[in-house]
């Protein structure tokens, strides 16, 4: 079943690159409880059905990075790109876009989160497995307070332009 406005996101572990290393979080990949990640902060969460891809790269990533401060104004605490990729894909992907810990790029390796919110792509026929569908989201202390899914390979609805409209 899918998750939907008013639910309480599932728990989970994402992993995490991390560049430098610092109390409780060492040099590599980490592993981080979402129950954890969300208690008390207000996340803006979009997904992507794969890291390097070409509307990921050239429009969805950028756009968060760009709107970071906008987004960060409206009460934003993190903003998460999530996708069914490794830590070690995800870390690389984010210091190619440069995201300087604008946003936290958070694997979801083996897509069980992904598939836990009801929000995975089964993209097997055309050989890339299992992924996230496309998609944007506020968190609320883990609480899904917007969410707007795109339909088939569309990217129409979860840009950071409309979640900023949204968030007022």
């Amino acid at each position: 079943m899918t998750i939907k406005i008013g639910d309480k996101v599932p728990d989970g572990t994402l992993t995490e690159f991390i560049e430098t290393a610092s109390e409780g979080c060492s040099l590599g990949p980490n592993a981080f409880k979402v129950s954890e990640l969300v208690k008390g902060k207000k996340i803006a969460l979009f997904a992507v059905p794969g890291a390097f891809t070409p509307t990921c790269s050239a429009q969805h990533l950028p756009g968060y990075i760009e709107l970071e401060s906008q987004l960060k104004a409206k009460g934003i605490d993190e903003i998460w790109c999530v996708a069914v990729n490794d830590a070690f894909v995800m870390g690389a992907w984010g210091r190619e876009q440069n995201v300087q810990g604008k946003v936290r790029m958070l694997a979801d390796g083996s897509a069980t989160w992904t598939k836990a919110m009801g929000l995975d792509l089964d993209l097997a026929a055309r050989g890339l497995g299992v992924r996230s569908r496309r998609y944007s989201a506020v968190l609320d202390d883990g609480v899904v307070t917007l969410l707007n899914l795109e339909e088939g390979g569309a990217y129409e609805v979860s840009d950071a332009k409309t979640l900023l409209a949204q968030l007022g």
